[in-house]
């Protein structure tokens, strides 16, 4: 595992998204898998995981916290909130200082630590960023111990430019990948002006870039490659990054002929990590296998520059025009 700088810090260039063991919009994950998880991410050197509050409604940060026990080695977690719809001020609404030292709380509780490391807004309306209000908040919360950093989880290229002018702001989490470059256009430099750290989530376009799927694949009924495959529940971006799955299977497969060799998913993040400004990459698993195999990207070369050309070239002519959702 190779790391970089966060803050000063050194965490892993591959970190470990945890969505999934929220036993929700993936399928169930129970205590002793989602620990081996964990435990595999550790053994391969990895110290970065990221959570949110809404993943199983404090499931995935609780099974967190209890793994953070069994530890000895210093990790680092980064959490998310303001998509809870708890009443009696739910999502949209739940930008109060008061609401989010509550949310915060919750996740201190969840997680069984003093304080938090990061806390990342969760994709909240572009509005409430662009009024500052909620990064009032969050340095208040800083202030006061809570939190160590802050940062944003963010949508769209706008969103984040918005984010990037606000004083103290350690962190951007960004949908990037190869169904996603143009982004790197947009925001990279300005990120790296700043010294904020770039956290690349949806690094597989939910498993499009594993090079694994056909056209008949299905998904369960709970997961969110079914619900949400055209962005029925929730950005269409945070779904096979927009684009239309059949098409997404077509296009990887073309991806998959200008790659080394047939690891599509840990060229894919070779791929990201080959651009310097990026932090880390927050790639999810279910299985040990798919821990180990994000991991070993981290050892991969950089790829050729021709091989960044063409597919750069590919994005440009045929994956952009049908990415679907605001971005």
């Amino acid at each position: 595992m190779n790391y970089r700088k966060f803050k000063g810090i050194d965490i892993a260039e591959v970190g470990l998204g945890t969505w999934q063991l929220g036993s929700a919009d993936w399928g169930v994950v129970n205590d002793e898998e989602a620990f081996a998880i964990l435990q595999a991410y550790v053994n391969a050197g990895g110290n970065f995981i990221d959570t949110a509050d809404v993943y199983g409604m404090g499931i995935s940060e609780t099974v967190i916290g209890k793994f953070l026990k069994t530890q000895q080695k210093e990790l680092y977690v980064a959490t998310k909130l303001g998509r809870r719809g708890d009443a009696p001020n739910g999502w949209p609404q739940n930008f109060t200082y008061d609401a989010m030292k509550r949310h915060v709380e919750d996740s201190l509780k969840h997680l069984d630590v003093p304080h938090l490391f990061l806390e990342q807004l969760h994709c909240i309306p572009t509005e409430e960023m662009r009024s500052g209000k909620v990064f009032t908040h969050l340095r208040k919360l800083q202030s006061e111990g809570l939190i160590e950093h802050f940062g944003a989880s963010v949508e769209t290229s706008e969103e984040a430019l918005i984010c990037l002018e606000q004083e103290g702001l350690a962190s951007l989490q960004i949908i990037f990948n190869l169904f996603r470059q143009h982004v790197a256009d947009e925001i990279f430099a300005k990120a790296a002006e700043k010294g904020v750290a770039l956290i690349v989530r949806v690094p597989l376009a939910s498993g499009l870039l594993s090079g694994k799927f056909t056209e008949a694949t299905t998904f369960a009924e709970k997961d969110h490659r079914n619900y949400n495959a055209n962005g029925e529940a929730f950005n269409a971006g945070e779904t096979f990054s927009g684009v239309d799955f059949k098409e997404g299977v077509r296009l990887a497969s073309q991806m998959k002929t200008m790659l080394p060799d047939e690891r599509m998913a840990q060229w894919a993040i070779r791929w990201i990590l080959d651009h310097p400004q990026v932090t880390t990459v927050i790639p999810g698993a279910t299985k040990i296998s798919q821990v180990e195999g994000n991991v070993a990207a981290s050892a991969l070369q950089p790829l050729p520059q021709a091989t960044h050309q063409q597919l750069r070239a590919l994005y440009d002519s045929e994956i952009k025009p049908q990415i679907r959702g605001h971005y």
